[in-house]
């Protein structure tokens, strides 16, 4: 159980977004065509683990993000189902805080990134999608790009698998991802999707697959994964804070548990052993040279565990380095009538890696 956890990084997918002019009255060629990209991830059946919620939360404070906008939770949340929460602040009143969808602001390498954080809707699903995609029209936004957990069969001393699925073929000929087939019931990261599609505006949807034996949250190993793939998918730096240290102090707790039981312990191996037989990793030239690139770029920015030089959550250290584009879209796809299928489903069938197809 001595693996890397280091998540799994993709191939050679590229930028998706190029480089965008985020001044609010450009209307540029370039600044109206490209536009900011929007990431949500939602509490509830898409976030196993926690670890999609906790990816934005992440983006949030490590970029400094700043609310601009909050739903309002009467019309969309049964507080019997999601109850507001009392609290005591500093000076010693009382703070009622009810559930609801905030949407903040970030900039980084020149591009604007609306992150949206909010409890899964109980009713209105349609009338939210609309309210919450009105907001990110106003703040210029032509990709969305929904962030989920779901728990698989997969073991914890590997690499946690993140896939990617859009209905946009201009994004699934860029990034080599395929529609989802699956059917089912969905959430609300699926129906958000379907809207965003149904709107014209790009849309990719980003899953980790997070143990079934350890769901419980939190789980920085997979909300690592997802923070990468996304820093691999937009070309930019993303500081990662104390991820990397929670994932090993993750890892190695769990090490300890399957330790202590040994029927847990056999179990991970057989899970171990089937990964690695399905799994070969294809160890070319270029994906040497592609990761260990990767490796130098952090240990000159100085963010690898254990250093102090490393960004921290808040600071302004480890500021963003941009990736170099590989790729850009074209303009934003036209609606059709067909809408996607998305990947919902909160759990993969034994040994997947990726939303279940139907």
């Amino acid at each position: 159980m001595d693996e890397p956890i280091l998540p799994e990084l993709p191939d050679d997918l590229g930028s998706l977004l190029p480089e965008i002019d985020v001044s609010p009255a450009s209307d540029s060629a370039a600044g109206s065509d490209q536009g900011a990209v929007m990431i949500a991830a939602f509490e509830g059946w898409n976030d196993a683990g926690s670890a999609a919620t906790s990816a934005v939360l992440h983006l949030a404070e490590v970029l400094g993000a700043q609310k601009v906008d909050e739903l309002d939770p009467e019309e969309y949340h049964d507080f019997q189902v999601n109850r507001p929460v009392v609290s005591t602040d500093d000076d010693g009143r009382r703070v009622l805080t009810w559930p609801t969808t905030t949407v903040s602001v970030a900039e980084l390498d020149g591009r604007r990134f609306v992150l949206v954080h909010g409890i899964e809707p109980s009713m209105r699903w349609r009338t939210y999608c609309k309210e919450l995609l009105g907001i990110a029209t106003t703040l210029g936004v032509r990709t969305v790009i929904t962030v989920g957990g779901l728990l698989a069969d997969v073991p914890h001393t590997r690499p946690i698998p993140v896939s990617a699925t859009s209905e946009d073929p201009a994004v699934q000929a860029l990034l080599d991802v395929e529609q989802s087939a699956y059917e089912g019931p969905t959430g609300i990261v699926g129906v958000l999707q379907h809207s965003a599609q149904e709107g014209g505006l790009r849309a990719l949807s980003l899953w980790a697959a997070v143990p079934h034996y350890v769901a419980h949250p939190p789980s920085p190993k997979a909300t690592l994964a997802l923070v990468v793939k996304l820093e691999d998918l937009l070309g930019v730096h993303v500081p990662l804070g104390d991820l990397l240290d929670d994932a090993r102090a993750w890892e190695h707790g769990v090490d300890e548990l399957a330790e202590e039981d040994e029927e847990i312990a056999q179990y991970v191996a057989q899970l171990e052993q089937a990964k690695d037989t399905v799994e070969l990793p294809e160890a070319t030239g270029e994906a040497i040279a592609r990761e260990f690139e990767r490796y130098l770029r952090r240990r000159e920015r100085g963010d690898q565990p254990g250093d102090p030089r490393r960004a921290r959550p808040g600071s302004k250290d480890g500021g963003g380095h941009a990736g170099t584009p590989r790729g850009t879209l074209p303009g934003p796809a036209t609606s059709d009538d067909d809408g996607p299928d998305e990947p919902d489903e909160p759990e993969a069938s034994p040994g997947e890696a990726s939303p279940p197809t139907g």
